[in-house]
């Protein structure tokens, strides 16, 4: 006990010279990352599946050796641990060397993927080769440079989640959350979809009907989910093909604005999706890099609205080029379709503007440029199109641009490589259209807000600091103000490194959610009505 930090300085203690634990686990997690660097370079291991056990077994255990003898000889609770002293975690020179170095892995996997030893039509070399024994034991497929992402991803998630769990030990909520990414990434992005692959004999090699290896099946995370090949992939696997086609449908209209309305977007963002699943445990290093500044928060929304409307335009465009225009033939044609969609978009603009205006009113110039871009090119898709093209362009080239430039570039290259620049949540916060939608639902009518108690706030600015989302959350517990925000994410780090409980995570009802008056008391109370009460 005598070792023990006791110590409950709010800023912690700058970083000391690594324990000989923390060094031992350095270099354990260093040999597994270096079995897969010599795989890179094409290092034949003569037992392939011994040696990948061997690698994420060691990357693992490092992982999670370092973080126990970081986090258990401290009192729990969170402090800013001298984030702003270390390299890694402070854009410093590792920093940026980190950052280059998963820019540069995610370079080569989306676009040189021969390079990590990928070979069509034979057996598979270097670091995809290696994970060929595991993939055939699970689906009994050889092994893509997206198995091999996929395991690894599942791997930091697993490994740097029991870290955030340790770190956060003191917060139930912190915990059953990370529980829940955990479960979701294991079980329905990564082992479910293999042995489904496997029962069904369906080989991803050979363009396997029904996407068991996507089955969130949500538009628009999913922008390709209504393509013409996707569709007929869903009607010609049957029952089970029809049903997640349904169910796909279904999320979009009726699931999602429920999960939304009564726990806000955090059901998605915070507790499912495997994005915010590695951005809270692999990332949570970097969380405090998020710029909070006015104008990074201008660029976040103009960013945000135009992928929103770019991935709406380009779904209604794919969906228009494969309809048709015999009325006698088909119930769905292109002008019903586009009428249908206007019509849907007009009626949730209007509703909005008379009833939500309030709520509405800094982002209404964003909601009203979107809402003309798409109506006008709507028109533009029926009126100047050809056969087989949409307004000018063909909807393969929409969806191509989109793929490359939203699904590759800002997801993966920009999204995840630059954790160390720019914080882990870049992706989240400014290109992802999912959570821009429930961003939307949730600052309109989601029950789920953070409520404040000014008078407790002592103005540490540890909210602000951890907040992922740029949200600059002392302002916020400064005034009282409940925090209702499109971007939250409602990960509850803020609530839970603030010292004083200042803030709470609730889903209360609509009535009073915001009151800007409410300045020394927070939570629907209003102060002079107390002071007036005999």
């Amino acid at each position: 006990m005598s070792n023990y930090d006791r110590s409950m300085a709010l800023t912690g203690q700058p970083p000391v010279t690594l324990s000989r634990n923390q060094k031992l686990a350095t270099l354990l997690g260093m040999f597994g990352l270096a079995i897969l660097l010599l795989a890179a370079f094409n290092v034949n291991f003569p037992g392939k599946a011994t040696w990948l056990s061997i690698s994420l077994m060691a990357i693992s255990v490092g992982t999670i050796w370092f973080s126990w003898d970081a986090y258990s000889k401290k009192e729990p609770g969170i402090k800013n641990d001298g984030v702003w002293f270390k390299s890694i975690s402070s854009k410093g020179f590792w920093g940026w060397i980190a950052g280059i170095a998963l820019t540069g892995f995610y370079i080569i996997l989306y676009f040189y993927p021969e390079y990590l030893g990928l070979v069509s039509g034979g057996d598979n070399k270097g670091v995809i080769g290696l994970f060929d024994p595991l993939s055939k034991a699970l689906s009994g497929n050889p092994a893509s440079q997206w198995f091999v992402y996929g395991t690894l991803y599942t791997v930091a998630i697993l490994a740097f989640g029991i870290k955030f769990i340790w770190k956060y030990r003191h917060n139930r909520y912190e915990k059953i959350r990370t529980f829940s990414v955990m479960f979701f990434q294991l079980g329905f992005a990564f082992l479910i979809p293999e042995f489904m692959a496997r029962l069904n004999g369906s080989s991803v090699l050979n363009g396997g009907s029904l996407p068991y290896y996507d089955l969130k099946n949500m538009w628009p995370l999913n922008y390709y989910n209504f393509e013409g090949y996707r569709i007929k992939g869903f009607l010609s696997s049957g029952d089970i093909g029809f049903a997640m086609l349904i169910f796909g449908i279904v999320t979009i209209f009726v699931i999602s604005p429920i999960l939304t309305y009564r726990f806000g977007k955090r059901w998605y963002c915070s507790w499912v999706c495997g994005c915010g699943g590695l951005a809270e445990t692999a990332g949570d290093s970097f969380r405090q890099l998020s710029d909070k500044s006015v104008k990074a928060w201008k660029i976040e929304r103009w960013v945000v609205h135009s992928v929103v409307v770019f991935v709406t335009l380009m779904t209604t465009a794919v969906i228009y080029s494969y309809l048709g225009t015999d009325t006698s033939k088909y119930w769905l044609t292109k002008s019903t379709f586009l009428l249908g969609v206007g019509g849907l978009l007009t009626t949730i603009f209007v509703l909005v503007m008379v009833f939500k205006r309030e709520q509405f009113q800094k982002d209404a110039k964003y909601g009203a440029i979107g809402y003309f871009v798409i109506i006008m090119a709507l028109i533009g898709f029926h009126y100047f199109s050809g056969e087989g093209n949409v307004f000018l362009f063909k909807s393969e080239t929409l969806r191509k641009s989109y793929s490359f430039l939203i699904g590759s570039i800002f997801s993966g290259v920009i999204g995840t490589g630059f954790y160390p620049i720019f914080g882990n949540r870049v992706w989240c916060r400014f290109g992802c259209p999912m959570a821009a939608i429930l961003g939307f639902q949730q600052r309109l009518f989601s029950r789920f807000r953070i409520t404040t108690n000014g008078g407790q706030c002592i103005s540490c600015g540890n909210c602000s600091t951890y907040c992922e989302m740029g949200i600059d959350v002392r302002a916020y517990a400064q005034k009282g103000e409940n925090i209702v925000r499109s971007s939250c994410v409602g990960c509850g780090i803020c609530s839970a490194v603030c010292p004083r409980g200042v803030l709470k995570l609730e889903n209360g009802p609509l009535k009073g959610r915001i009151d800007s008056n409410q300045v020394l008391l927070g939570n629907d109370v209003d102060l002079m009505n107390l002071v007036n009460q005999k």
